[in-house]
């Protein structure tokens, strides 16, 4: 049987792996490091593509944290922004996350339905590519894509799973997945710190969920997965607890 990963990005893109294919969700600034911050941290994590469903859901769990920001505004409401930092800090870990992000928490609610959907990050993408190894055939890793582009940070990200997979008995599925892995592959998580989403936690005031993000490559062995509305650590992979630096 032929083994093969594809990369691309964005939600709209989803429809043409649904049927084949394991999806693995990618957003590196910042919701897919967020929602696997929240379960390394034993938080349960709900990501939700709009605000009615966040608001909603969150008449239902009762004392759960709303997160996450609409064009990068946090909503009326809400206790945080779409901040890992923020979320790494807190101690009310028995509280849920309800997590909403203009980009990520879409793609991720994009993929339900496939055979299995995945979330990575930097912090988890050597864990999500050992686990993915073999259990499916064909796998996407898929961006999230923000303001119609496929951001540095996740073209990396992606790149270091499929390579991973590559490496592992996998063949690239086509052209731009062969030539995302040739550029970035190699790349060191820094390489993103002078990209567009870089550029806007700058701006923005949000340097922390930068620094957060590349001070914490790898340093979980935990691959997340979408189990029914929430994202869960998967069985085999331990939570490890606060990691050095966090908060």
């Amino acid at each position: 049987m032929t083994l093969t990963v594809v990369i691309d990005c964005f939600g709209e893109r989803m429809p043409a792996y649904l049927e084949p294919c394991a999806i693995v969700a990618v957003d590196v600034l910042r919701a897919t490091t967020t929602a696997v911050t929240a379960v390394a941290e034993g938080r349960r994590c709900f990501p939700v593509h709009s605000l009615d469903a966040a608001r909603h859901l969150h008449e239902r769990l009762g004392d759960a944290l709303l997160v996450g920001e609409i064009e990068g505004e946090k909503p009326d409401g809400f206790v945080l922004n779409n901040s890992p930092a923020e979320l790494a800090m807190r101690r009310d870990v028995s509280r849920p996350a309800i997590l909403l992000s203009s980009s990520g928490t879409r793609l991720i609610h994009a993929a339900r339905g496939c055979e299995a959907t995945y979330v990575a990050c930097f912090r988890n993408a050597a864990a999500v590519t050992r686990h993915l190894a073999g259990r499916h055939p064909e796998i996407a890793v898929m961006g999230a894509g923000s303001r119609g582009e496929f951001r540095k940070e996740d073209q990396i990200c992606c790149a270091w799973i499929a390579a991973g997979l590559i490496e592992l008995g996998y063949e690239p599925g086509d052209h731009l997945t062969a030539a995302i892995v040739e550029r970035w592959r190699d790349a060191p998580a820094s390489a993103c710190a002078n990209g567009k989403s870089a550029r806007y936690l700058r701006r923005s005031g949000q340097l922390q969920d930068l620094a957060f993000v590349l001070a914490h490559v790898n340093d979980l062995d935990a691959a997340g997965a979408l189990a029914g509305e929430e994202i869960v650590m998967l069985p085999g992979h331990r939570a490890p607890g606060r990691a050095a630096g966090e908060g």
